[in-house]
């Protein structure tokens, strides 16, 4: 099959490659002719574990390359697929639907003979229709249909989960795209993975339901973990006896600084517009989202007891800042509510995260980058453990203590224990629920 992918960003990009892989014509387009440059030279503008690799070969075997001819590439697919942004609309909650439907319009005027316009991005129920009209009225005689195929790409994971993924979501109108999306798919099918083909609304809902499932479980066990604190328990224990019930499963129940990144926050966002607009409140997103701000709140209240209650005048060394480890994305991740917050209470504050600096310098003014957790604990007052990179979760903590000017940790992840810390020589040691 000839594909053309419309954005080269994280979905796009690691979509492309992966479709390449499966033997499949890609041309991956974007505007950015600085980035199509990069990419065209070997270069991934994004971190993902095995991307540059995968892509390297691909591009090698003649199967991938990467332009800004939008029209071009569209022209010659079988099938195309809009993968561009779709981020929070300022002011109401909304999903941004103005590039998906830029790119609709621009797809419309270079289609030739039958094509299968895809949508990949996240879009509220409804897109895929409208996109239909978009594509129907800027060319009337298109032969086209649309497709709903949502992601459900873990940042760290992506190519895993596109490989060998949980399942595969195809809505579709007729048999006719049914098939395209078949034989896109085919790989796959061939390899016993689920794939449900379904309606293009049952498509579009099944992406918001499911990541605001995941969101309420991460918030569920963080309130949960507050609780804990309260009553003497300890969270990692009560999500251990949780997560053995069949019915619950251990995924997704680790207490910590809140959920991040680009889908969670976004995505519980746009549900509850959703339900807004059809005068049907999605009362627990909802409460998901105010109590997901609430823990980031708790966290930094944690900081402040260890800092004797001000941070003023303190030394601080964060480790981690993206909003999981295995990836550079910085988007909505705790670091960015609690970094600001020590800098503006009068602390210095030093960072150390392995993929974060590039992004973070501009998203963090004011913090001094070090590559190495132990030069950055010199003489300070609290290190914090905010990014389970594997990089921090087998530190010499006795090193790491005789650096510091005052040994005290708060560890927001819940990687060591009070007692080794305590046996390593921290006076102080605090934890997410325990």
């Amino acid at each position: 099959m000839r594909i053309a992918m419309i954005g080269t960003g994280y979905v796009g990009l690691v979509s492309g490659v992966c479709f390449s892989d499966f033997g499949h014509d890609v041309v991956c387009v974007d505007k950015d002719a600085a980035k199509i440059a990069r990419l065209q030279a070997g270069e991934v503008p994004i971190y993902e574990p095995g991307l540059e690799d995968l892509m390297a070969r691909n591009v090698a075997a003649g199967r991938l390359s990467f332009t800004d001819d939008l029209a071009t590439a569209v022209a010659a697919a079988d099938a195309v697929f809009i993968a561009v942004g779709t981020p929070t609309r300022r002011g109401d909650g909304h999903a941004d639907l103005t590039y998906v439907m830029a790119a609709s319009e621009e797809i419309a005027a270079a289609l030739q003979g039958y094509t299968v316009v895809v949508t990949k991005s996240t879009v509220p129920v409804g897109t895929n229709r409208q996109v239909k009209q978009v594509i129907a009225k800027s060319n009337p005689a298109a032969e086209f249909d649309v497709a709903s195929n949502p992601e459900f790409l873990r940042e760290g994971a992506a190519i895993d989960d596109f490989m060998r993924p949980d399942r595969v979501v195809v809505g579709v109108q007729n048999d006719r795209a049914a098939e395209v999306m078949a034989e896109i798919y085919r790989p796959l099918y061939l390899r016993d993975f689920p794939i449900l083909t379904t309606d293009l609304e049952s498509a579009e809902m099944i992406k918001y339901a499911a990541n605001a499932f995941l969101a309420t479980k991460i918030t569920f066990i963080n309130e949960i973990a507050g609780l804990c604190e309260r009553v003497g328990a300890d969270v990692k224990e009560v999500s251990r006896g949780m997560g053995l019930d069949g019915r619950i499963g251990n995924k997704f129940l680790h207490a910590g600084p809140g959920y991040g990144g680009s889908c969670f926050p976004k995505d519980t966002a746009a549900l509850a517009r959703i339900g807004q607009d059809h005068a049907y409140p999605m009362q627990i997103t909802e409460t998901v989202m105010r109590v997901n701000h609430e823990v980031k709140a708790r966290m930094l209240e944690k900081l402040r007891d260890a800092c004797d209650g001000s941070f003023n005048g303190k030394t601080i060394t964060i480790l981690g800042v993206t909003f999981k480890p295995n990836t550079d994305d910085m988007r909505e991740a705790p670091s960015l509510t609690i970094v600001p917050a020590l800098i503006g209470g009068g602390a210095k504050v030093r960072v150390v995260d392995p993929q974060g600096e590039a992004e973070g310098r501009d998203l963090l003014p004011g913090v001094k980058w070090e590559d190495d957790p132990y030069k950055a604990a010199r003489n300070a007052d609290l290190v914090v453990l905010l990014t389970e990179w594997n990089e921090f979760r087998a530190l010499d903590l006795k090193a790491l203590a005789r650096k510091m000017a005052q040994p005290r940790m708060v560890d927001l992840r819940n990687i060591y224990t009070a007692k080794s810390a305590r046996q390593a020589g921290f006076e102080t040691y605090i934890a997410v629920g325990r």
